[in-house]
């Protein structure tokens, strides 16, 4: 009876993990819609349906300037309708009747407003965890030449920076990432003591930690450099445009064939790396929001047809040819667009969870 209790609350916890992944992600959804909406708003746009979700409405609520806002079944998504958006309407406001900057704003707000939710986020990060540069707190007991190796070359308070000359992130395992593959080779740290930076060469050594797993490292025990709130709040667009940049990173590498299919997810593989992240700390969970807020912006923002960055390319070739395209050429191209997305994104989630 015991046994099935505590699997009842495993299973209530995990649940409750999920939940917790999903609200995070109809966040970062609705903050996205809210920047076209808002956008909208200021150039008098006419706005049909602000909507947070797919498929069935289960609210719905229409205003007397006949916007409609909504919440539906499918909580992966949402939309802010914008009355001709698919061109040819006479309506006054209507989207297609707006001049190209106006429509490239608005475009762009989605993208806009995601960014600046994951800078407001990434302050109190940087204050909280820090930014996983790792200060030398102290060295373990059971490291071999614990004196002669760590003490004359390394030493306590030492900041590191970087590892071979890469600067240690959360995005690429901060300093245990970097070293963990460097088993016997021989790298180099730098390191910030009292103002000045020295490099120093090291070689991982086979230890043991307190359960008796066996693991190569330095032996020792550092702690993540925390910020100042000002320190904190000039860091934090650096800090957002160094994901920005990995994203962009990854998708080269996408491209190019250096990284593997199988490191791609849809909105199912994100809201369980945000469960997973959940089920570690709420500290853990605070870094992902950033970094999938910037993705989502990224993404948004690449120049694929039914996105955000694939409807401002129509709208640029639009101000350089003083005409738009077809309306019906542009709307077929951007549902097929959207189709090939939507399945590439449904495969790759399949995969993920029941194939890789």
């Amino acid at each position: 009876m015991l046994s099935l209790l505590n699997s009842f609350a495993s299973v209530m916890t995990t649940i409750g993990y999920i939940i917790l992944a999903i609200i995070m992600f109809a966040i970062l959804i609705f903050i996205h819609e809210l920047g076209h909406y808002t956008a909208g708003k200021i150039f008098k746009f006419k706005i049909n349906e602000f909507s947070l979700g797919f498929g069935k409405a289960i609210y719905s609520k229409k205003r007397k300037n006949g916007e409609v806002f909504s919440i539906r079944i499918v909580p992966l998504g949402g939309y802010c309708a914008f009355e001709g958006e698919e061109g040819g309407s006479d309506v006054e406001g209507a989207f297609n009747k707006q001049a190209w900057w106006k429509r490239l704003i608005v475009l762009f707000a989605g993208v806009f407003f995601n960014f600046v939710s994951a800078i407001n986020v990434a302050i109190p990060l940087l204050m909280v965890c820090g930014n996983a540069i790792p200060r030398i707190v102290s060295f373990t007991d059971d490291c071999p030449n614990h004196i002669e190796y760590n003490m004359e070359t390394l030493q306590q308070g030492d900041i590191i920076t970087a590892v071979n000359g890469v600067k240690p992130t959360y995005l690429n395992g901060g300093i245990v990432g970097l070293t963990r593959e460097q088993k016997d080779n021989p790298y180099t740290l730098t390191v910030s003591r009292d103002g000045v930076t020295v490099d120093i060469d090291v070689t991982n050594m086979l230890l043991t930690d307190a359960e008796g797993n066996e693991y190569y490292g330095i032996g020792m025990n550092v702690e993540m450099v925390k910020y100042s709130f000002f320190e904190a709040l000039g860091m934090s667009i650096p800090f957002c445009f160094e994901i920005a940049g990995e994203c962009l990173r990854i998708l080269w590498f996408l491209i190019t064939g250096r990284l593997d299919l199988k490191q791609l997810g849809g909105p199912i593989t994100v809201i369980s790396q945000v469960a997973n992240a959940a089920s570690v700390s709420l500290l853990y969970l605070l870094l992902f929001f950033p970094v999938i807020a910037i993705n989502l912006a990224v993404f948004n923002f690449l120049p694929l047809p039914a996105l955000d960055g694939g409807r401002s390319v129509f709208v640029l070739i639009e101000a350089i040819r003083g005409k738009p395209i077809k309306p019906e050429i542009e709307n077929k191209i951007h549902s097929i667009g959207l189709l090939i997305l939507f399945g590439f994104v449904v495969v790759v989630d399949f995969l993920q969870v029941f194939v890789w």
